[in-house]
């Protein structure tokens, strides 16, 4: 069986609230830039739940279950998360994320642009499996470069206890 990631909309998320190990039926095209999607396939219709996943939902880490909803990822803030650590523990976990990323390259030219993947965790502070990886370098204009430092991250998460 081949495992992908598709895109899916609100409504459709609500009426089956999906969650790791779920089993699905249904259409879908490819993306048409998949440089700005994090799934392969979107415009997905004629969903059926073919099988559900049948497990106890761990309490902790990775954190399993329906995932919440946009809003709560936006207030929650997030951190720059390690790639190996997102694809061997957490690309599963509803906290964890990899995301296409654009990049303006030149402000005086906002036509000049890259694209990259960066994965992310939106998780609790404590989290046992949570690891920061290297800062982030953003290229820039004429060869220049700017390096994300660990105070966004911090700064994005500030009004998040540990355990939040």
């Amino acid at each position: 069986m081949d495992e992908f990631l598709i895109a899916v909309g609100e409504a459709a998320h609500q009426k089956h609230q999906f969650h790791s190990g779920m089993e699905l039926n249904g259409s879908s095209v490819p993306v048409e830039d998949p440089r700005k999607e994090t799934a392969a396939f979107y415009k997905t219709s004629g969903l059926k739940v073919v099988k559900d996943a049948e497990c106890e939902i761990p309490a902790g880490p990775p954190f399993l279950g329906v995932p919440p909803d946009l809003e709560t990822y936006r207030s929650r803030g997030h951190r720059r998360l390690d790639a190996r650590t997102y694809a061997i523990k957490c690309s599963t976990c509803i906290w964890g994320c990899r995301m296409p990323v654009e990049m303006i390259i030149d402000h005086w030219n906002p036509s000049k642009k890259q694209y990259r993947f960066e994965t992310f965790c939106y998780g609790p502070k404590s989290c046992a499996l949570y690891k920061a990886g290297p800062t982030r370098k953003v290229p820039g204009r004429k060869g220049m470069s700017c390096t994300e430092e660990d105070w966004i991250d911090e700064d994005a998460t500030a009004h998040r206890g540990p355990d939040e």
